[in-house]
């Protein structure tokens, strides 16, 4: 038995919210070697093509780097320094981290083989045609045939061409070099990674590759528990899980949580326990003041289990939500002050009229409304507006109903 380690749910908010880069005074200014930089402190940041505001990979990076531009994160992309494929969900890492995500390519490219048998032809003019032509847009393959895609439940309704993208792109044959507002644009593998990483990746053994991810996986957690099923981004049953907990205790990797009033077992990093204690010997509340909106995939977000035991919030994405049933709204953000989740904004931006609409704020029945709060929001808000290029705003529901949307935005 491995003893835990005592501590409370104050210390490891703090270690967590230091960890994922938030609130840091100043701000740090977005250069394109910041955002690089950040991408490696973060590990990774998840893509998604909902774009309430802006995309959920640009809105990360605007709460952590001032003056962020989201063309500074796809320069990064075009100039080889970054590359998609799948880590926690979809995702942007650095390149340097290709022969990592070994054991996720081979397990997709096993099981995409009858597929791409199935789709050969189309996949062998594809692939002539990127060999010969270099990066070519999605629109540049034309098909009339319709294919059941990712996303057709019932009729075929993807072009077969852009099934033969999708299939290929997942097994790692191809790789995303560029995107144009929704298009793609699609390489060879070996004509985007530098040889030196697909050279490693090839060495690379499953075992150690697995090793390597699953180091990765805690790193983007720093405070981590083994109930899910995909830990270290890659399957693993119970059992195997239960065998890797005992192999990183063994080795000293990591130390079990004794957290006050939490029967859920978390363990942080060994070399994580040092920073804990610092903290811990402060004896004091988080000092920032400050206050940021997360987008719903950010990377503090990640484990909803862990949220609701260390915050004690209650946060799900409402974006496939029938509408009828949704509470908070399609893309309510959480509002994290200081070091607690006081509510959601659910903000719409009209990018030709630069008009930013609230559709909810929401603010927790169990925190205060106090003058210090309102004028919080009122400078948040307002910097986010600006942040993201807009120039007026209103504010249509306020919960609780007591607080008038004039006295935010006076």
């Amino acid at each position: 038995m491995h003893p835990s380690y005592p501590t409370t749910k104050k210390a490891l908010i703090q270690l967590l919210i230091e960890s994922q880069h938030l609130f840091k005074s100043p701000m740090p200014k977005a250069t394109s070697e910041d955002v690089l930089d950040m991408l490696r402190r973060l590990e990774c940041v998840q893509i998604d093509s909902v774009a309430s505001v802006t995309k959920n990979q640009h809105l990360v990076m605007s709460a952590r780097l001032k003056d962020y531009q989201s063309s500074q994160l796809t320069d990064l992309l075009q100039e080889g320094a970054v590359f998609e494929y799948a880590a926690n969900a979809m995702c942007i890492l650095p390149v340097e981290d290709y022969p990592l995500l070994k054991p996720i390519r081979d397990y997709r490219q096993a099981r995409l083989q009858p597929v791409l048998h199935q789709l050969k032809d189309v996949t062998h003019r594809i692939l002539q045609r990127l060999t010969i032509e270099g990066a070519l847009p999605s629109r540049a393959f034309l098909s009339a045939n319709r294919v059941h895609g990712y996303w057709d439940n019932e009729q075929p309704k993807t072009k077969e061409t852009s099934h033969a993208l999708n299939v290929l792109f997942d097994a790692g044959i191809l790789q995303i070099v560029k995107r144009e507002g929704s298009e793609r644009f699609f390489d060879l593998t070996q004509h985007v990674i530098p040889k030196r990483f697909l050279d490693t990746s090839e060495r690379l053994s499953m075992h150690e590759a697995k090793q390597s991810l699953l180091d990765k996986y805690m790193r983007s957690y720093r405070i981590f528990d083994a109930q899910n099923a995909r830990f270290g981004w890659y399957k693993m049953n119970a059992t195997e899980r239960k065998v890797e907990i005992a192999r990183l205790l063994n080795e000293d990797k990591i130390i079990p949580l004794a957290i006050e009033g939490v029967k859920r077992q978390y363990y942080i990093l060994t070399e994580d326990l040092d920073r804990l204690k610092a903290i811990e010997s402060t004896a004091q509340s988080y000092r920032s003041s400050a206050m940021v909106f997360l987008p719903p995939l950010d990377n503090l977000l990640w484990s909803r289990n862990r949220l609701e035991d260390l915050f004690a919030f209650n946060y799900r994405w409402e974006i496939y939500v029938p509408t009828a049933k949704r509470r908070y709204g399609p893309y309510a953000m959480p509002i994290l002050w200081k070091d607690r989740f006081i509510g959601r904004i659910d903000p719409v931006l009209v990018k030709k009229e630069q008009h930013l609409t609230v559709r909810l704020l929401q603010i927790e029945p169990h925190v205060p409304i106090t003058k210090t709060l309102i004028k919080q929001l009122n400078r948040s808000i307002n910097t986010f507006a600006k942040t993201h290029g807009a120039k007026s705003i209103t504010i249509e529901k306020v919960e609780p109903k007591t607080v008038d949307p004039c006295l935010i935005l006076d």
